[in-house]
């Protein structure tokens, strides 16, 4: 049964569960203070910044945006077979979402690895510590993602499907700040 949405004021009218775009506004807020301070404290030490920016893989940065773009590609598609009726076709979609959205965990890991093989941890400077700090908690909004993507494929509605796609999409459109920030601006 859907639930009707009409008491959220101008929230009644987005997809899903209203209540997730509170979260989703909030966890903006909370990422884009992060990513300001990151900027301020950039300017504030450029040096340190830009020779330890060098250390990172823009490549596997690069892969990880790819990754989280078309999983979230996959996820629309899984929204858009429920809507067309299509419950079966929806799961099938949503677990090749799952599935190329674990990629960016296990090449986040394997980043992470190489980054602490070569010394560099929380408390190298404010770029690793900020990097780590800012990097790890979006890689704990995408293991989230990925338990609430797999309870909306078994939960299969268009609501639940349509509510799980939001947060997905919101951990890509941070990781599409963050990459930028954190990987090429110089």
């Amino acid at each position: 049964m859907e639930q009707h949405n009409s008491g959220w004021g101008p929230l009644s009218s987005l997809p899903g569960n209203p209540i997730m775009w509170v979260l989703i506004w909030s966890e903006l807020l909370v990422f884009g203070a992060a990513l300001g301070g990151f900027a301020v404290a950039r300017l504030l030490d450029p040096q340190t910044f830009d020779a330890s920016q060098a250390h990172l893989d823009r490549f596997l940065g690069g892969i990880n945006t790819m990754v989280l773009l078309t999983s979230g590609f996959l996820a629309a598609l899984a929204v858009r077979a429920r809507s067309d009726g299509a419950s079966k076709a929806s799961r099938w979609w949503m677990i090749a979402s799952i599935a190329v959205g674990s990629v960016f965990v296990y090449v986040k890991v394997l980043e992470y690895s190489t980054k602490l093989d070569a010394g560099f941890n929380i408390e190298t400077n404010t770029f690793f510590t900020l990097y780590y700090l800012i990097t790890g908690f979006h890689f704990f909004h995408v293991i989230f993602g990925l338990v609430i993507l797999s309870i909306v494929t078994w939960k299969n509605s268009l609501e639940n499907l349509e509510t799980g796609a939001a947060f997905w999409h919101m951990i890509d459109l941070i990781w599409l700040l963050i990459f930028p920030l954190l990987y090429l601006m110089r």
